[in-house]
This record gives C-alpha cells, sequence and structure tokens, in this order.
C-alpha cells in the first residue's frame, strides 16, 4: 500500500498537522450542519485514521452533536476536522491541506440539503480579482507551507 504525506493548517499558522496516507476517503457533505459549521455551502473533508495525524497544536474542539466533533483554530476561527468520536477516523477539512488539489472527493452526503444556487456556479459572472482587491490590500494569511519553502 502506498503511503504518503499530507500536511496541512489553519489560516494564520497556528495550527498545523502532518497526516500519514494512505487516506481513508475523501467527501464532500451538504448536511445543515456543515454549512452552519463552516458558513458555506458544503465542507470537503479528507478522512484518515486518527493516530495518523500529528498537530503543532491539537485544535480547539466543538461537539456539534452527541457523537461528532469538530475541530478548529481558536486564534483564527479556520474549520480542521470532523471527528466522529465512536470512531478511529479523523477528516481533515479537504482546503485546509497544504495542496488541496492532491485530493479528489470521490462521493458526496446529504444532498437532498445542496443549495440549488450551485448548480448554476459555471454561468456566475467572473470578477478579474487584480481589480476587486481595494488599494493597500494586505493579506494576513499565512502560505501553505508548500509555499513558504
Amino acid at each position: 500500500m502506498n503511503r504518503s504525506i499530507y500536511t496541512g493548517g489553519c489560516q494564520c499558522g497556528g495550527v498545523r498537522y502532518e497526516a500519514e496516507g494512505p487516506l481513508d476517503r475523501a467527501s464532500i457533505c451538504y448536511c445543515r450542519m456543515c454549512q452552519k459549521a463552516s458558513g458555506a455551502p458544503f465542507m470537503a473533508f479528507v478522512r484518515f485514521r486518527a493516530d495518523h495525524v500529528v498537530w503543532s497544536t491539537p485544535p480547539a474542539t466543538f461537539f456539534s452533536s452527541g457523537e461528532v466533533q469538530r475541530g478548529f483554530c481558536r486564534d483564527c476561527g479556520t474549520p480542521l476536522t470532523y471527528r466522529n468520536v465512536q470512531g478511529s477516523n479523523i477528516s481533515l477539512t479537504l482546503n485546509s491541506l497544504d495542496d488541496p488539489g492532491s485530493v479528489k472527493p470521490a462521493f458526496s452526503f446529504f444532498n437532498d440539503q445542496k443549495a440549488a444556487w450551485l448548480d448554476d456556479l459555471d454561468r456566475l459572472t467572473v470578477i478579474d480579482t487584480d481589480a476587486a482587491s481595494p488599494p493597500g490590500f494586505v493579506n494576513h494569511q499565512k502560505p501553505d507551507r508548500s509555499e513558504s519553502t
């Protein structure tokens, strides 16, 4: 079995992780709980064995239900994990990976709760991001580890 190392972390750089694969699975969840936890129309996850994830600093946690614990950076609020505490796996937010393009979701959950407007995203007007940034814009986000080396 091919084993890989996946790294990632939060927006401010205060919480970093290293996950050893192979990854178990990657998915999209449209449930209302994920929508509320992320402030987005869905969350994308990649799942690993929990004992294969090493943290620089453990994330803060919140029980979003009786069995589900979600991890996040207490300083910047970045959502980082989803974990059913009865299991041995942990799901990391796919876009918290340093290279989120290296993982492709294979399936989705709760499609009945998907926002209908998601089907029209490819029809949105595209605005040049250079024109959208105000003069003097300063990005305080820490670069992905792969960008900082």
